[in-house]
């Protein structure tokens, strides 16, 4: 991907504060950024000292007769930043140059599940982009997760851009082809 060209550098996850000082309290949670903002709110929230992640993925454009690979935001408006509610002062993210908000609950930020942003993180390949099929390659055995089909095993056939597999499912009359979301599978270890 080098040969093409890269518009901007991939995800990272970004600290000003030393690890050892960001609290074992801290959550991540959803900061809705302006339009096409996502960088300059990330810049800011870095140079106040927050912790914070932007997702980005490879993606494509044309423009004048020509395709270039650039660095997309996967959640395109939002970013990630961590805080601890209780010690922080949290309410100063608002004010952030490029932010519109925390993703808020009633009175408080809605922390983002446990797992999902550090998930996200491990699926970084060594460019820094989020690898969306992470954990899967085709051939690998799969289960199922949820549905009517939950604890089906079978063989991954393809994967594509928009999240889905396609897997091949053993059943008693016998093999058959499914598409599937991709969050709906396991890999088999």
């Amino acid at each position: 991907m080098g040969d093409l060209g890269m518009k901007s550098s991939g995800s990272r996850v970004l600290s000003a504060a030393p690890r050892e000082a960001i609290s074992c309290d801290a959550r991540w949670y959803a900061v809705h950024t302006l339009p096409r903002l996502e960088a300059t709110a990330e810049a800011h929230l870095v140079r106040q000292g927050w912790e914070v992640f932007l997702p980005h993925i490879r993606a494509t454009r044309r423009h004048a007769r020509r395709i270039e690979a650039i660095a997309a935001p996967l959640f395109p408006r939002y970013g990630f930043v961590r805080l601890d509610l209780a010690r922080d002062r949290w309410r100063s993210v608002n004010g952030t140059t490029g932010v519109a908000g925390l993703v808020m609950g009633r009175d408080l930020p809605s922390a983002v599940p446990v797992g999902v942003v550090e998930e996200l993180i491990e699926a970084l390949d060594s460019d820094g982009f989020v690898n969306l099929v992470h954990g899967f390659q085709p051939g690998d055995p799969v289960r199922v997760r949820l549905g009517p089909l939950q604890g089906q095993m079978g063989t991954l056939l393809r994967l594509d851009a928009k999240g889905r597999v396609e897997m091949l499912l053993a059943l008693i009359s016998g093999k058959v082809r499914l598409k599937l979301a991709r969050d709906l599978l396991e890999p088999v270890r």
